[in-house]
């Protein structure tokens, strides 16, 4: 097998490298999968400067995010959910590589007429964005919704997802391209973020100017957001990409009995296994009534482990919108 290994601890995605390993023997609990794409996280360029809080032990290889092809089902299990040759999406510490080992909760089928870029970027974040907006925000038909980084991968699930459920969706970004992007993906309305008073230009968008009634940061811009955010008004708090851990206002939360709720998806498997199984069900009916659809970035392609460190430097940059996922050959033999 091929995979990217990092053997220590490197300075940025330009110092990635390709390695020629055995191939993979999984445990009894878990799949063996032929690797077909693989997606790129943020969370990617932390664990390989070894900043992230789930360090493996060197060596071990990056990424986590793929889908592919079932090479063996666990020899523990006489009823596995996958078999040989099923085609399947997940989430497992190894996705930069051909073949990757992943337990079954980790696991889902790819959707009906999907391919594998456009399923490998899903398992982290079309769920963080339904588990946001329906469970946490409980967001109804006719609101308002304010979408931070609306052109990133989570927050284009998070405006299919708005738009699913009948609001009203103000997206945030940076650029012409991403504006761009936003509306093809459902926005209504875009504002730049890096306009002064940007908060004021969402405020009179909305009805009578009384702002947003529901708010979804994966920045930072909790604070900023307060100020166009309706009386009785929900943010869901669901990361710092901007790299800033805020003070929050707290008087203008009381003041405008605004409810503020952070989102930690990767906690749910563990805290609230029951949700989980809802959320899935839920986006997957969005994705058969084809309200939802993939989120891959078309603007170039990437393919070939070798494009992993291209991929995440323009990642890193913020240079890609939506997931840059990468495309893995299989040898002859592992394609099935």
């Amino acid at each position: 097998m091929r995979a990217v290994q990092v053997k220590e601890y490197v300075r940025g995605p330009q110092d990635l490298k390709v390695t020629d390993l055995t191939d993979l023997t999984p445990s009894p609990n878990t799949y063996l999968i032929a690797v077909h794409a693989a997606a790129t996280n943020f969370f990617d360029l932390l664990q390989i400067r070894g900043k992230y809080q789930n360090q493996p032990p060197l060596p071990w290889i990056a990424g986590a995010e793929f889908a592919g092809v079932v090479l063996s089902a666990p020899s523990s299990s006489k009823t596995p959910r996958f078999q040989k040759g099923d085609r399947v999406f997940g989430s497992s510490q190894g996705g930069y590589a051909t073949q990757v080992c992943a337990r079954e909760e980790a696991l889902m089928p790819v959707p009906s007429g999907w391919g594998f870029l456009e399923a490998a970027g899903l398992m982290v974040t079309a769920p963080t964005g339904y588990a946001a907006l329906v469970l946490e925000a409980r967001i109804r038909k006719g609101e308002w919704v304010l979408i931070h980084a609306a052109a990133g991968g989570v927050g284009l699930a998070a405006v299919q997802i708005a738009k699913a459920f009948g609001a009203t969706v103000i997206a945030t970004a940076g650029s012409k391209r991403k504006f761009e992007v936003a509306k093809e993906f459902g926005a209504d309305h875009t504002i730049d973020y890096n306009t002064e008073g940007w908060a004021e230009q969402v405020k009179k968008l909305t009805p009578k100017g009384k702002g947003v009634d529901v708010v979804f940061d994966p920045v930072g811009m909790v604070n900023t957001s307060l100020k166009c955010t309706a009386w009785g008004g929900r943010i869901v708090i669901v990361g710092f990409a901007a790299g800033n851990i805020e003070k929050v206002a707290m008087n203008r939360v009381l003041l405008k009995n605004i409810s503020l709720v952070g989102l930690h998806w990767g906690l749910y498997t563990k805290e609230a296994p029951e949700l989980v199984e809802k959320v899935w069900e839920g986006l997957f009916l969005l994705i058969k009534q084809e309200k939802f659809k993939g989120t891959v970035y078309t603007d170039r392609e990437f393919r070939g482990l070798e494009t992993v460190s291209q991929a995440l430097g323009m990642l890193e940059r913020r240079e890609t919108w939506g997931k840059a996922v990468v495309a893995v050959p299989q040898s002859a033999e592992s394609k099935l």
